[in-house]
């Protein structure tokens, strides 16, 4: 069974990057420039784990991880943010997320911490 990761940021070259070095390592990966395409993908497709970007334009990272909460659902967060926004990373990290990464990050350190992630 491949696990299903979803990529939520609006910068696309994010988004390709990630989705190609997690697809090397046999996940099967979604994209979302957007909070509304996220919560939709989410919905659909149950990801085992977000990488989740915190400065979205619409609906921000905080509130696309509110939205995931309410829908119950047992799905592994992992916050990425380009600023040092400590208060919100703190916030994201009460509501459940597991790590945080701040642009721009060691993609080895972030493909580790998803691999970590999802066998724990």
């Amino acid at each position: 069974m491949s696990y299903k990761v979803l990529v939520v940021d609006d910068q696309f070259g994010i988004r390709v990057l990630l989705q190609e070095v997690l697809q090397r390592e046999g996940y099967e990966i979604f994209q979302a420039p957007n909070g509304t395409t996220a919560l939709d993908i989410v919905q659909r497709e149950h990801p085992d784990l977000i990488l989740l970007d915190m400065k979205i334009p619409g609906m921000d990272g905080l509130e696309i991880l509110r939205n995931i909460r309410k829908l119950e659902l047992d799905t592994k967060v992992i916050m990425m943010t380009a600023y040092g926004e400590l208060d919100l990373i703190q916030e994201a990290m009460e509501m459940g997320a597991l790590a945080h990464f701040t642009k721009p990050f060691d993609i080895d350190e972030l493909r580790q911490a998803v691999k970590d992630q999802l066998q724990s």
